[in-house]
């Protein structure tokens, strides 16, 4: 017998009760004074007329008056598209993105944080790549990066890392096996298949309180591609990234750094099955312990001075480090259960 495409799957089992083509998803903690911008920007969404949509804002326990600021909006309100609110109590970005993703009426998801500012062409631009490129569980394009400060030396080698992203001009593959893959910020996917793909249990939970460990996005597509579905990269799928003077800080950026390793090894061994498991993590704990080694040698005497060898150290440290953390996640999970 035949294997079913992605597609087929979907199709025959997709929710029947989704009545809307998109679905906006604004996760935020904190963030009263940064959505008013989103939401202006959205409200001026070119061909919007002909799209049935709606905006959901993901509350994960602000304490500045969030919920109080959309209540308002929504009391007078004056859009044909809905703007909903939610509160997801479990901290973690992670949490308050599947939270979305549940409550969403809409066959795609599109997550913006409340630091990002689409182009008036966003939304019809996300429907129409998705029409075209059906087996796109999810896809992302342009981060453009909206800094409030002017940045370090040598910040545009590590720009990537705060989620500002040019692949250039032409639709392409990322590569998931290489962990090549988007982030959330401005992603697009396709909400069944991202229900369907998400284990009930995942290992990264996303950044929460202190804790500058993220990857919750990375893992999420790594089961999307598991599933059969591809990622891709869509150029004229904008958006701006407003960047706050902190983060282009040194010690934000080190710190960012270290969090971002820490997730190397969960994210290998995300889709692995458990015999696989072992001989990843070996991998992993004795590769990074080599990079660290190689990179020492290599830039010891301009450590402390240059910004972007203190940040691939602190990379290297964070992924040797990660398969312990990998470890203590995947015993977690299993006493969960």
């Amino acid at each position: 017998m035949a294997t079913s495409t992605p597609v087929n799957r979907l199709a025959e089992s997709e929710d029947k009760s989704l009545k809307l083509d998109f679905s906006v998803v604004i996760p935020t903690y904190q963030g009263r004074d940064r959505i008013p911008q989103v939401l202006g920007a959205l409200k001026q969404q070119t061909g919007q007329e002909n799209i049935r949509w709606e905006i959901i804002v993901v509350d994960n326990n602000s304490t500045d008056g969030t919920a109080d600021f959309i209540r308002n909006e929504q009391a007078t309100w004056p859009h044909p598209f809905p703007l909903h609110y939610c509160l997801e109590t479990q901290q973690g970005e992670g949490f308050a993105r599947n939270r979305g993703v549940r409550e969403a009426k809409g066959k795609l998801v599109g997550f913006l944080d409340d630091d990002n500012i689409p182009t008036p062409h966003w939304l019809q631009t996300a429907i129409t790549f998705a029409a075209q490129h059906p087996q796109a569980g999810a896809f992302s394009g342009k981060i453009h990066g909206d800094l409030a400060a002017p940045p370090p030396e040598g910040f545009e080698k590590i720009a990537a890392f705060l989620a500002i992203r040019d692949r250039g001009s032409q639709p392409h593959l990322f590569q998931p096996e290489k962990l090549q893959l988007p982030p959330s910020a401005g992603l697009v996917v396709q909400r069944q298949a991202w229900l369907e793909a998400m284990p009930d249990t995942p290992l990264l939970k996303g950044r929460a309180g202190s804790s500058m460990v993220g990857g919750e996005d990375y893992e999420s597509l790594l089961h999307l591609h598991a599933q059969g579905w591809e990622i891709w990269y869509a150029p004229e799928l904008e958006i701006s990234h407003k960047i706050p003077a902190r983060r282009l800080e040194k010690a934000y950026l080190l710190s960012l750094a270290y969090g971002i390793g820490l997730t190397t090894c969960s994210l290998q061994v995300a889709t692995k099955e458990n015999w696989q498991i072992p001989a990843a993590i070996f991998r992993n704990f004795f590769g990074s312990a080599r990079r660290v080694a190689l990179h020492w040698i290599a830039s010891r005497k301009i450590l402390d001075r240059d910004l972007v060898a203190a940040f691939q150290m602190q990379l290297h440290r964070g992924s040797l480090e990660s398969s312990f953390l990998a470890i203590r996640k995947l015993f977690s999970r299993q006493l969960s259960r």
